[in-house]
Protein backbone atom coordinates (compact mmCIF):
# COMPACT_ATOMS: atom_id res chain seq x y z
CA UNK A 1 0.00 0.00 0.00
CA UNK A 2 2.75 2.50 1.09
CA UNK A 3 4.08 1.85 -2.56
CA UNK A 4 0.91 2.27 -4.27
CA UNK A 5 0.70 5.32 -2.77
CA UNK A 6 3.89 6.87 -3.58
CA UNK A 7 3.22 7.29 -7.53
CA UNK A 8 2.05 10.21 -8.03
CA UNK A 9 1.40 12.23 -11.33
CA UNK A 10 4.64 15.31 -11.55
CA UNK A 11 3.25 18.23 -13.16
CA UNK A 12 6.77 18.26 -15.31
CA UNK A 13 5.58 14.66 -16.74
CA UNK A 14 2.08 15.59 -18.08
CA UNK A 15 4.03 18.24 -19.78
CA UNK A 16 5.83 16.42 -22.18
CA UNK A 17 3.27 13.72 -22.09
CA UNK A 18 1.25 16.28 -23.83
CA UNK A 19 4.06 17.51 -25.96
CA UNK A 20 5.22 14.51 -27.10
CA UNK A 21 0.83 14.00 -28.41
CA UNK A 22 0.94 17.47 -30.01
CA UNK A 23 3.86 16.42 -31.91
CA UNK A 24 2.48 13.02 -33.20
CA UNK A 25 -0.57 15.01 -34.04
CA UNK A 26 1.10 17.44 -36.01
CA UNK A 27 3.57 15.12 -37.53
CA UNK A 28 0.52 13.09 -38.56
CA UNK A 29 -1.22 16.15 -39.99
CA UNK A 30 1.78 17.14 -41.89
CA UNK A 31 2.29 14.16 -43.81
CA UNK A 32 -1.33 13.63 -44.86
CA UNK A 33 -1.51 17.34 -46.08
CA UNK A 34 1.82 16.26 -48.21
CA UNK A 35 0.49 13.38 -49.27
CA UNK A 36 -2.77 14.95 -50.18
CA UNK A 37 -0.86 17.62 -52.66
CA UNK A 38 0.96 14.71 -54.79
CA UNK A 39 -2.20 12.43 -55.32
CA UNK A 40 -3.95 13.37 -58.97
CA UNK A 41 -7.23 12.96 -58.91
CA UNK A 42 -8.78 11.13 -61.64
CA UNK A 43 -11.54 12.11 -64.57
CA UNK A 44 -15.01 10.94 -63.11
CA UNK A 45 -16.44 8.92 -65.74
CA UNK A 46 -20.35 9.51 -65.46
CA UNK A 47 -21.72 5.58 -66.55
CA UNK A 48 -25.40 6.24 -68.45
CA UNK A 49 -27.07 3.17 -69.23
CA UNK A 50 -28.43 2.65 -72.90
CA UNK A 51 -30.82 0.89 -73.83
CA UNK A 52 -29.96 -1.25 -76.76
CA UNK A 53 -32.19 -3.38 -79.09
CA UNK A 54 -31.60 -7.24 -78.40
CA UNK A 55 -29.46 -8.98 -81.71
CA UNK A 56 -31.74 -10.62 -83.84
CA UNK A 57 -32.18 -14.37 -83.53
CA UNK A 58 -30.19 -16.73 -85.55
CA UNK A 59 -31.10 -17.98 -88.72
CA UNK A 60 -32.55 -21.45 -89.42
CA UNK A 61 -30.61 -24.69 -89.92
CA UNK A 62 -30.49 -25.32 -93.93
CA UNK A 63 -32.80 -27.97 -94.50
CA UNK A 64 -30.88 -31.22 -96.45
CA UNK A 65 -30.87 -30.76 -100.30
CA UNK A 66 -33.45 -33.45 -101.75
CA UNK A 67 -33.50 -34.74 -105.49
CA UNK A 68 -35.39 -31.45 -106.99
CA UNK A 69 -37.11 -32.21 -110.15
CA UNK A 70 -36.69 -29.11 -113.18
CA UNK A 71 -39.36 -27.78 -113.67
CA UNK A 72 -39.90 -28.64 -117.47
CA UNK A 73 -41.94 -26.04 -119.37
CA UNK A 74 -44.94 -27.68 -121.50
CA UNK A 75 -45.94 -25.53 -124.78
CA UNK A 76 -49.89 -25.82 -125.67
CA UNK A 77 -50.60 -28.05 -128.70
CA UNK A 78 -51.20 -25.81 -131.41
CA UNK A 79 -54.04 -26.44 -133.40
CA UNK A 80 -54.17 -25.67 -136.75
CA UNK A 81 -57.10 -25.14 -138.49
CA UNK A 82 -58.48 -27.30 -141.02
CA UNK A 83 -59.29 -26.12 -144.39
CA UNK A 84 -62.61 -27.35 -145.89
CA UNK A 85 -61.66 -29.44 -148.59
CA UNK A 86 -65.07 -30.14 -148.86
CA UNK A 87 -66.05 -30.82 -153.07
CA UNK A 88 -68.82 -28.69 -154.31
CA UNK A 89 -70.83 -29.56 -157.59
CA UNK A 90 -70.86 -26.23 -158.79
CA UNK A 91 -67.93 -25.27 -160.82
CA UNK A 92 -66.29 -21.89 -160.85
CA UNK A 93 -67.71 -19.43 -164.06
CA UNK A 94 -64.51 -18.19 -165.83
CA UNK A 95 -65.60 -15.07 -167.58
CA UNK A 96 -64.83 -15.65 -170.79
CA UNK A 97 -64.94 -12.29 -173.73
CA UNK A 98 -65.21 -13.13 -177.75
CA UNK A 99 -62.32 -11.96 -179.33
CA UNK A 100 -62.84 -11.29 -183.12
CA UNK A 101 -60.14 -11.18 -185.53
CA UNK A 102 -60.00 -8.89 -188.25
CA UNK A 103 -60.10 -11.05 -192.04
CA UNK A 104 -56.22 -11.82 -193.26
CA UNK A 105 -55.73 -10.19 -196.30
CA UNK A 106 -56.17 -12.88 -199.15
CA UNK A 107 -52.74 -13.15 -201.32
CA UNK A 108 -52.65 -11.46 -205.13
CA UNK A 109 -52.82 -13.76 -207.93
CA UNK A 110 -49.12 -13.20 -210.04
CA UNK A 111 -46.09 -15.33 -209.27
CA UNK A 112 -45.04 -16.80 -206.30
CA UNK A 113 -41.54 -15.23 -205.14
CA UNK A 114 -39.58 -18.25 -203.70
CA UNK A 115 -36.30 -18.03 -201.56
CA UNK A 116 -33.21 -19.48 -203.25
CA UNK A 117 -31.99 -22.69 -202.42
CA UNK A 118 -28.31 -23.01 -202.05
CA UNK A 119 -26.54 -25.10 -204.63
CA UNK A 120 -24.47 -28.16 -203.66
CA UNK A 121 -20.70 -27.46 -203.30
CA UNK A 122 -18.94 -29.59 -206.05
CA UNK A 123 -16.58 -31.43 -204.42
CA UNK A 124 -12.97 -31.69 -205.32
CA UNK A 125 -12.35 -34.93 -206.41
CA UNK A 126 -14.59 -38.10 -206.83
CA UNK A 127 -13.51 -40.86 -204.43
CA UNK A 128 -10.56 -43.60 -206.17
CA UNK A 129 -10.36 -47.06 -205.16
CA UNK A 130 -7.03 -48.36 -204.95
CA UNK A 131 -4.97 -49.62 -208.32
CA UNK A 132 -2.62 -51.84 -209.24
CA UNK A 133 1.08 -50.61 -209.71
CA UNK A 134 2.35 -53.88 -211.61
CA UNK A 135 0.77 -56.33 -213.51
CA UNK A 136 -2.05 -58.33 -211.75
CA UNK A 137 -1.35 -61.59 -214.62
CA UNK A 138 2.56 -61.38 -212.88
CA UNK A 139 1.60 -62.18 -209.54
CA UNK A 140 1.18 -65.87 -209.93
CA UNK A 141 3.02 -68.29 -213.25
CA UNK A 142 3.27 -71.46 -214.00
CA UNK A 143 6.09 -71.99 -212.31
CA UNK A 144 4.25 -71.85 -208.77
CA UNK A 145 1.93 -74.96 -209.79
CA UNK A 146 3.20 -77.85 -208.03
CA UNK A 147 4.09 -80.76 -209.40
CA UNK A 148 2.03 -82.90 -206.82
CA UNK A 149 -1.11 -80.54 -207.78
CA UNK A 150 -0.50 -81.68 -211.25
CA UNK A 151 -0.66 -85.32 -210.54
CA UNK A 152 -3.67 -84.83 -208.17
CA UNK A 153 -5.23 -82.50 -211.06
CA UNK A 154 -5.77 -79.66 -208.74
CA UNK A 155 -7.79 -76.83 -211.12
CA UNK A 156 -10.10 -73.86 -209.75
CA UNK A 157 -10.99 -70.50 -209.43
CA UNK A 158 -9.89 -68.16 -206.84
CA UNK A 159 -11.53 -64.97 -205.66
CA UNK A 160 -9.71 -62.84 -202.97
CA UNK A 161 -10.24 -59.44 -201.57
CA UNK A 162 -7.31 -57.56 -200.60
CA UNK A 163 -6.72 -54.68 -197.52
CA UNK A 164 -4.72 -51.86 -198.57
CA UNK A 165 -3.15 -49.36 -196.57
CA UNK A 166 -3.15 -45.09 -197.02
CA UNK A 167 0.88 -46.24 -198.08
CA UNK A 168 -0.69 -48.50 -201.09
CA UNK A 169 0.98 -51.67 -198.80
CA UNK A 170 -1.56 -54.96 -198.85
CA UNK A 171 -2.40 -55.74 -195.17
CA UNK A 172 -4.93 -58.39 -195.41
CA UNK A 173 -6.47 -60.91 -198.15
CA UNK A 174 -9.46 -62.35 -197.96
CA UNK A 175 -11.06 -65.74 -199.68
CA UNK A 176 -14.80 -65.03 -201.14
CA UNK A 177 -14.79 -67.79 -203.19
CA UNK A 178 -12.25 -71.06 -203.32
CA UNK A 179 -11.25 -73.27 -205.71
CA UNK A 180 -12.39 -76.24 -203.40
CA UNK A 181 -8.37 -77.30 -202.67
CA UNK A 182 -7.40 -75.74 -199.14
CA UNK A 183 -3.89 -76.25 -200.84
CA UNK A 184 -4.57 -73.72 -203.88
CA UNK A 185 -6.80 -71.18 -201.61
CA UNK A 186 -4.02 -70.63 -199.20
CA UNK A 187 -1.22 -70.35 -202.06
CA UNK A 188 -3.59 -67.39 -203.51
CA UNK A 189 -3.22 -65.47 -200.60
CA UNK A 190 0.31 -65.99 -199.65
CA UNK A 191 1.73 -65.43 -203.41
CA UNK A 192 -0.97 -62.29 -204.04
CA UNK A 193 0.34 -60.39 -200.89
CA UNK A 194 3.81 -61.32 -201.55
CA UNK A 195 4.26 -59.67 -205.47
CA UNK A 196 1.16 -57.15 -205.54
CA UNK A 197 1.62 -53.22 -205.47
CA UNK A 198 -0.89 -50.68 -205.28
CA UNK A 199 -1.17 -46.83 -205.75
CA UNK A 200 -3.25 -46.19 -202.28
CA UNK A 201 -6.88 -44.82 -202.71
CA UNK A 202 -8.11 -41.29 -202.41
CA UNK A 203 -10.49 -39.49 -200.58
CA UNK A 204 -12.88 -36.87 -201.59
CA UNK A 205 -10.20 -33.60 -201.20
CA UNK A 206 -7.57 -36.20 -203.09
CA UNK A 207 -5.91 -37.44 -200.00
CA UNK A 208 -4.61 -40.93 -199.77
CA UNK A 209 -7.06 -43.14 -197.60
CA UNK A 210 -7.10 -47.09 -197.02
CA UNK A 211 -8.99 -49.01 -199.16
CA UNK A 212 -9.79 -52.75 -200.78
CA UNK A 213 -8.70 -54.36 -203.96
CA UNK A 214 -10.88 -57.81 -205.47
CA UNK A 215 -9.26 -59.77 -208.00
CA UNK A 216 -9.43 -63.53 -209.33
CA UNK A 217 -7.08 -66.30 -210.33
CA UNK A 218 -7.39 -69.05 -212.12
CA UNK A 219 -5.26 -72.45 -211.49
CA UNK A 220 -5.05 -75.10 -214.32
CA UNK A 221 -2.80 -77.58 -215.29
CA UNK A 222 0.37 -75.57 -217.02
CA UNK A 223 1.19 -77.06 -220.41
Amino acid sequence: MAYADSRKASPAGMVAAIGVQAAIGFAVITGLTVTAGIIEKDDIVTAINVKTDPPPPAPPPPEPATDAVPEVATTPPITVPQPDLSLSDIKPVIPTTELILPPQPMPKPGPTKLDPVPSPTPSGFDPVGAKPRNDPGRWLSDRDYKSSWARRDLTGTATFKLDISATGNVTGCQLTRSTGHSELDAATCVLVQKRAKFEPARGRSGEPVAGSYTGSVLWQLPD
